[in-house]
Order: C-alpha cells, then structure tokens, then sequence
C-alpha cells in the first residue's frame, strides 16, 4: 500500500495556514469593525463532485455579498474548504476530520456549512457538537444524522456527545423522498423493482427506504444488491437483473459512485425498462457520464426541493442574481448552499451574543424562515419543516422537470 503519510500532512498544514491567514486578516481590519466572525464550508471539492459544490460556493458567496460582507458592525469572512482528496476523488474521512479540528480551533469561526456527503457528517459533527460550533448541511439527506428510530440504534445521540443538538439541515431527509421515490415509482407502471445500492451512507439509507416502502405499496422486490463503487463495468450484474425482469431498476448512490456507468451497462445490455435515481445524482455531470442517448425518456430522478427555473419568490430572486452574478443557472444545490449561509447570517444578526453560543441559538430558534422554498422552521431535531419534493426526467442532454411529488 502506498505510502500517504506525507499528503495527508500537507493538507493538514495547508489548512491550519489558511485559518491563520484569516487571523491577519482579522487583525489588519479597521478600527470601525467590532472584529471577525468566520464562516467555513467544507464540501468535496475535488473529483466530479466539483461541478455543483462550485455552485453551492457561489450560493454561499452570494449570501454574503447581499449584506456586504458586514453585519452590525462586525466583518463577515468566508473559506472554502475541500473535504476530498485526490487519491479517493471524493470526500475522505481524514480530511473530513481535519477541516472540523481546524474550524472547532479557530475561535473566531462561529459556523460551519457542511458536509455534501453524509459519511462525511457522521465525521464532523461530533467534532463540532464538543466545540458547541453550529453546523449548517446544504445537502445531508441521511435521517439517521438528526431522527430517533430512523438509523442506527445509537443514532442520533452518537453525533451529539454533549448532549445539545447543534447540527441542522436545510433539505429534506431522505425519509422522505425515499417514499416519494416508490410512490412515483409505482404511479410510473413499476410492478417489479431491482434495487441497488452504492454501499455508502447516503446510498444504502436511501435504498433502504424506498425498498420498505416498496413493499408496502404492493411493488413486487426481485432483488438487492450493493455495488462496488470503482468497478469498470457491471455487466455481470445486469445479466443477473434482466433475468428477473424489473420493470424498473432504482439506484441508490451518487454520481460519484457510478450512477452514470450503471446506466451505460443497463442499456448496452439490453435493459430497456426504467431507471430511477436520487438527488445525489441531480446534477449535470451525471447526464455527461451515462451518456444522453443512455438516459433520454426512461430516466427519473428525485430531489429534496425544487429545481431553479422552478423556483418562486425569493427563490426566484436568487436564481436571477446568481444568474447576474456568475453568469449561468446554479446547479441543484446552489440555492441550499445559498439558503445554509442565509440561516447562519440572519442568525448572526439576532444572536444575542455574537460567539459561537450565540449563534447557535439564534439558529436552533430559527423560525418561519423566509427562505427560497417559503416559509419553514427547524424542528426540535434540527431539521427543516419543509416537505417539497420533485421529480425530474432526462431530455437532449438536460434535466426535466415533470411534477412536484406527492401531488
């Protein structure tokens, strides 16, 4: 095995110099500002992955530009940081681990946007939760990150060693569009369902769902099965799903774990049924590894909100100065980046204190937030009131969109 020693150190000290830079950069402000309050995300931000955490970025950038960088006197600094590593080209634990360390030691850091990945959460947030440092997720879907009864026996308690609860998201769990997933599913014709897997947090949690909901709503299971996520191809694997006949087959995964190849094997391997997909893999990147020809028509994906060009009100408001602003539509998960940042600078603003105390309660007392979804409150489990899902197909190499789910 190769030695990585030597990388994981760099980036170790890469990060600690780039909180450092900050704290010149606190100390050179002028004298009129009140001092720093640091935010940090930190998202995969090399691999595939890129193409949207780029977007979400810009959210956030976004978010902060609108209140010019300042809030009651007190100056508002933004890092990026990347959770992922070149040799996994996706989130990696240790540097998952080192981001939080960095942050929970920066006192001037009084909120944390992230992670992309709910693996990745599970490594952060009780980091964060002993540092009383409040963590803001854009995208974790994983119900068992924040929901009694919906993971792990010793799930959510495990994430919070102090006890508080410090963690919110601003998504829908998967709880939830894993149902609506199988709900659509059936209303598409499915009768028998294959259901993969990508083995990961976010993926298997997500299967799970939608397979017991299957099965309650009378689709017929005919197999389930994991996949290895740096396989070549899986042809084997479609020889084994023609043979039962799916009519339709749901993966759950990401982009980053294959999605797109395991669409290439279905249909280079005859499969001419349905494919269903979650919102790991609602982004364009996805389209360009399955190929368009692979996806057009038969291709559905579920997303915890609405895509941009869908959005109303304020939602609409952003998609518009994102589009002045950078030029292009955000990907799926800009507006919650945007959101995540919007929730922790209107707490700023309310905080009573402005340290890391106060701030997270003026986020845990986050109500009938005016955000890009509506109105909607962070429950007593830090997660968000608001229900709207979607669903969205594959055309000419674009997504989409074909119904709000549940209506």
């Amino acid at each position: 095995m190769k030695n990585t020693l030597p990388t994981i150190t760099f980036i170790l000290i890469a990060s600690l110099g780039l909180f450092a830079s900050f704290a010149a950069t606190a100390a050179q402000q002028s004298e009129s500002s009140k001092g720093t309050l640091h935010l940090v995300s930190s998202l995969p931000r090399t691999g595939s992955a890129n193409a949207q955490t780029s977007t979400m970025v810009n959210g956030i950038k976004l978010a902060i530009e609108e209140v010019n960088g300042q809030i009651d006197g007190w100056t508002i600094t933004y890092q990026d940081l990347d959770d992922a590593s070149p040799q996994r080209g996706n989130w990696d634990p240790t540097v998952e681990a080192q981001n939080a360390n960095a942050a929970a030691k920066d006192r001037s850091c009084v909120g944390y946007i992230g992670t992309f990945n709910s693996g990745a959460a599970k490594v952060a947030m009780p980091i964060l939760n002993r540092a009383g440092l409040v963590m803001v997720s854009p995208a974790n879907t994983y119900p068992g990150l924040t929901k009694p009864g919906t993971g792990e026996a010793n799930e959510p308690m495990v994430y919070r060693p102090t006890g508080k609860i410090n963690y919110f998201r601003v998504v829908p769990a998967d709880d939830l569009q894993g149902t609506q997933a199988a709900n659509w599913a059936k209303s598409l014709g499915a009768k028998k369902v294959f259901i993969l897997n990508d083995r990961e947090l976010y993926g298997k949690g997500i299967a799970d769902v939608f397979q017991k909901r299957a099965k309650e709503i009378g689709m017929e299971v005919v197999g389930f099965e994991g996949t290895d996520a740096k396989a070549s191809n899986y042809r084997p694997l479609v020889t084994k799903i023609k043979a039962v006949g799916p009519d339709l087959v749901y993966f759950g995964g990401t982009t980053q774990s294959n999605a797109g190849q395991i669409a290439k094997d279905l249909r280079a391997g005859g499969y001419e049924g349905l494919y269903m997909v979650p919102d790991g893999c609602f982004e364009q990147a996805f389209i360009e590894a399955a190929g368009d020809s692979n996806l057009n028509d038969k291709t559905y994906i579920t997303f915890g909100g609405l895509p941009a060009e869908k959005l109303t009100g304020r939602g609409a408001t952003f998609r518009e100065a994102y589009h002045k602003r950078y030029g292009s539509d955000p990907e799926a998960y800009a507006a919650y980046g945007y959101e995540a940042a919007r929730v922790l600078l209107d707490a700023i603003a309310r905080a009573k204190t402005k340290d890391r105390a106060g701030v997270l309660a003026a986020v845990a007392e986050t109500v009938d937030f005016d955000g890009v979804l509506g109105k909607w409150s962070f429950d007593a489990n830090g997660d968000t009131s608001s229900k709207v899902m979607s669903g969205q197909t594959v055309k000419n190499g674009k997504f989409e969109f074909v119904k709000v789910l549940g209506d």
